[in-house]
Order: C-alpha cells, then sequence, then structure tokens
C-alpha cells in the first residue's frame, strides 16, 4: 500500500530508533513538494505503517507543536482507512 506521510512526521521517524523493515520504508519513500513543506509517498504493508503511526504517538503530546499534532492526526486518518479498506 502507498501512503503519502506529512514531512513533519517523516522528520520525527527519521530521527527515531526504528526497526530495519521500518528505516526501508522510510529511505525508499519517494518526496513529494508540497508548497512550504513536503510528502515522504511511503511503500509499504499496512503492519508497517502501522507500526510507523505508533512510533509518532509522540506527536500528540502537549510538547508538540500544533503542526507535528495536525500531520500525525492526517497521517493515522490514511492509515485507518487503508486499515479499514484491507479488513473488507
Amino acid at each position: 500500500m502507498t501512503l503519502d506521510m506529512p514531512g513533519k512526521v517523516a522528520d520525527f521517524l527519521r530521527a527515531a530508533e526504528l526497526e530495519p523493515a521500518e528505516r526501508a520504508a522510510l529511505d525508499q519513500g519517494m518526496t513529494v513538494r508540497r508548497g512550504q513543506g513536503y510528502t515522504l509517498r511511503v511503500r509499504a504493508v499496512p503492519s508497517i505503517h502501522g507500526a510507523l503511526l505508533a512510533r509518532c504517538q509522540p506527536l500528540d503530546g502537549a510538547s508538540a507543536i500544533p503542526a507535528q499534532r495536525k500531520a500525525r492526526r492526517e497521517y493515522e486518518n490514511r492509515v485507518n482507512s487503508i486499515a479499514a479498506d484491507v479488513r473488507r
């Protein structure tokens, strides 16, 4: 499955300790410029997207800036939508 990951989420995950499969998915992602920021187009199985989403959970905390929280929520919505499609 291919999902667009907001750049703020990708930046956070690049600095995190990831499993080899998660790191490979990020490294193989294609950068798409979006105005001032970017989106990372990541192709991975739904379980990898779920693991990446779990790793960016700190972006939902009070210490994160609002743009980071919004980016994490957007990625969460995308991951949840593919999970729902897989269950069908």
